[in-house]
C-alpha cells in the first residue's frame, strides 16, 4: 500500500527483456534507505518487488499482466521514473490509499498554464472514469492528485509548481501515456451496493430504498 506521495525520482539504468517479461534496473538513493530484498516499491504507481539492489540501484521484475496494463513496457534507458517505497503503519498519510495495482493505461490530451499551476487532462477509460470524481482522489504514474473537473471521456488536475518539479508529470507532453489508479474505496463501495456480479450488475444487492426506510435512513 502506498499513498501516491513520490520521494524520488529515478532513472531507468537498463531493462531486460523476456518472452513476456521484463527486468527493469533502476538508479535510486532515497528509496534505498532501509529496503530489503523482497520489499515492495512503487514505480510510475505499479507495486513492484525489489529482486535485488546494489548502493545506487534497485531492480524489478515485470510480468505480463502487468506490462498489459501499464505503460511500464514503454519505458527506455535514461528515462525518470516515479518511486515510492511502501507505506508504514504510523506514517502521515499525506496523499490517499494507493495500492500500486494499475487499472488503465491514460493519454495526456493538454497541458495548460494557469498562474502557477499546470492543468494537466488526461483521457481515460469508462473504467476509470466511473470512479471519478470532482475534488476525489486519483493516483496518476503513482502521483496522489485532486481532480479538478471530470467530462465524458476525460478528466483534469492542477499540479503544484512543486508536484511538477519533483514528479514525472512535469516533464510530461502531450500523447504521452500515464498509468491510472482509481480511488481504492470507490471500488469497494461499488462492490458492496452491487454485489458480486460487479459491473454486470446494476441492481443493487443488499442496499434498497426500503432497507434504508425500515432502518431509518430515510
Amino acid at each position: 500500500m502506498f499513498t501516491g506521495l513520490v520521494e524520488e525520482l529515478g532513472k531507468v539504468r537498463s531493462i531486460a527483456k523476456g518472452a513476456d517479461s521484463a527486468r527493469l534496473y533502476i538508479g535510486a538513493s532515497r528509496v534505498l534507505e532501509g529496503t530489503a530484498l523482497g520489499d515492495s516499491i512503487a514505480v510510475n504507481g505499479v507495486c513492484l518487488t525489489v529482486v535485488d539492489m546494489g548502493g545506487d540501484y534497485f531492480a524489478a521484475d515485470v510480468m505480463a499482466e502487468t506490462l498489459a496494463r501499464s505503460n511500464l513496457g514503454s519505458l527506455r534507458p535514461g528515462q525518470y521514473v516515479n518511486l515510492e517505497r511502501a507505506l508504514r503503519l504510523g506514517d502521515r498519510l499525506g496523499g490517499h490509499l494507493v495500492s500500486g495495482h494499475i487499472d488503465a493505461v491514460g493519454t495526456i490530451t493538454a497541458l495548460d498554464r494557469r498562474d502557477i499551476a499546470l492543468l494537466v487532462t488526461v483521457s481515460a477509460p469508462p473504467g476509470v472514469l466511473r470512479y471519478v470524481i470532482r475534488k476525489g482522489s486519483v493516483a496518476i504514474d503513482g502521483i496522489s492528485l485532486t481532480v479538478v473537473d471530470v467530462g465524458q471521456h476525460s478528466f483534469q488536475v492542477s499540479l503544484i509548481p512543486h508536484t511538477a518539479k519533483v514528479t514525472t508529470l512535469g516533464y510530461k507532453q502531450v500523447g504521452d501515456t500515464v498509468n491510472l489508479e482509481a480511488d481504492l474505496i470507490g471500488k469497494y463501495v461499488e462492490r458492496l451496493l452491487t454485489g458480486p456480479g460487479g459491473e454486470q450488475n446494476t441492481k443493487p444487492a443488499g442496499l434498497t430504498m426500503d432497507f434504508l426506510v425500515k432502518h431509518g435512513f430515510a
